[in-house]
């Protein structure tokens, strides 16, 4: 008969004790006499099992490295076409050693350029296609020379249009230079546009001159040509930095009755280039002025004004500003909607134009005279003292 007790007692009790852990030790160690040193005991030794074991359960392929020419071969040595071949799978020739040891640094590699060259021939030999066109790309009128200026042209539109002043640094510059008889912005600025257009490079420069002689409002055409060309001969005379050559231009405005009481206002811009011996003149868009403020100008000069022969003592466009509430810088506009600086910037691209003419026309003339005499100095050099055929000439 079975006790009660032991059907009713703890569930753990019913656990039988923990089996013995496994060892790996192999061999049984003899415990250290009483007094020694211990020393630790020995790595666990993996057998062959073990090892084969655990390549079966890795997932990963271990990584090795396998050269196309064995480390045991010596290629320092090969040429390059040894070192190819050697590459593919082919076995070269062994080289042949020097006599002395050499080290197998890359400054003793003895590689064949043959080759290379062969190779390569069809890229560098001039008669190829690829080489000429690359050629003909960067020469002066090549692909690569239009990008590049389309490049710069599109920055430089970019740049004056962020900033237009800049306008006037990146054009400046070339072989053109100009002086303008004037400090006024609004007869400066257009004439540098003008000439920078059709040079494409330029440096323009304005001084400050003065009309002496002139009436204060020319009238007439020759007042107006005449007060220029007092500009121009004042500050050759005034202004050191004007030399005999630079050219200089000169903007004159002046008032004149074209028909029976229909009075117009004008520029007239003179170009003079001394040294070359250019003498350029036109005239701006004309602006119709209303017969009462010429009365005006007429009332306002004394009849003892010492230059009314040329001219009124008052400009039109103090007048002309005066009715209009503006400045008399801004007056054209207000009236005509069209600009002092756009009526001079249309007359100096004319005179900019007629002057680069000239000049060409001044430069072939020059080079025709050098040419006629460095010819009649040779001809004279050969012929000596004769008569040009060979034949001296009789003593007088």
């Amino acid at each position: 008969m079975s006790d009660p007790k032991k059907k009713t007692g703890n569930i753990l009790s019913n656990v039988g004790p923990p089996s013995e852990l496994p060892s790996f030790i192999t061999a049984n160690v003899a415990a250290p006499p009483a007094g020694a040193e211990s020393v630790p005991p020995a790595a666990p030794m993996v057998t062959v099992d073990d090892t084969t074991k655990r390549e079966e359960t890795d997932p990963f392929i271990p990584t090795t490295f396998s050269p196309a020419i064995p480390a045991s071969k010596d290629t320092s040595q090969y040429t390059a076409e040894q070192a190819m071949a050697a590459a593919a799978g082919v076995r070269p020739a062994e080289p042949t050693l020097p006599d002395q040891p050499v080290g197998r640094d890359f400054a003793s590699m003895i590689l064949n350029p043959e080759p290379v060259a062969a190779a390569l021939s069809p890229i560098t030999l001039g008669g190829s296609a690829l080489f000429g066109w690359m050629k003909g790309a960067v020469s002066g009128s090549g692909i690569l020379q239009k990008v590049a200026e389309k490049a710069k042209n599109s920055v430089d539109t970019i740049v004056t249009t962020l900033d237009p002043q800049m306008k006037e640094y990146i054009n400046s510059g070339g072989d053109t230079e100009v002086i303008v008889a004037s400090d006024k912005d609004d007869k400066v600025r257009p004439i540098r546009e003008a000439f920078q257009t059709v040079f494409g490079k330029a440096t323009i420069i304005g001084l400050a001159a003065q009309a002496v002689g002139i009436a204060a409002q020319p009238v007439g055409f020759a007042a107006g040509l005449k007060g220029a060309e007092h500009r121009i001969n004042s500050i050759r005379a005034e202004n050191p930095r004007v030399d005999d050559h630079l050219p200089v231009v000169a903007v004159e405005n002046f008032v004149v009755e074209l028909f029976p009481d229909q009075w117009f206002e004008a520029g007239a811009i003179v170009l003079f280039d001394y040294a070359k011996n250019i003498l350029l003149k036109t005239v701006t868009q004309m602006t119709p002025i209303p017969l009462p403020v010429i009365a005006a100008l007429q009332a306002d000069t004394p009849e003892d004004y010492m230059l009314k022969d040329t001219g009124f003592a008052t400009t039109v466009g103090s007048v002309m500003a005066r009715n209009l509430n503006t400045s008399h810088t801004e007056w054209h506009r207000s009236y005509t909607s069209v600009s002092r600086s756009e009526m001079i910037l249309t007359a100096a691209k004319t005179i900019a134009t007629l002057y680069k003419h000239a000049v060409l026309d001044y430069e072939l003339t020059v080079a025709s005279q050098v040419d006629s005499a460095v010819g009649a100095a040779a001809v004279s050099s050969i012929t000596g003292g004769d008569g040009g055929d060979g034949t001296p000439q009789p003593t007088e």
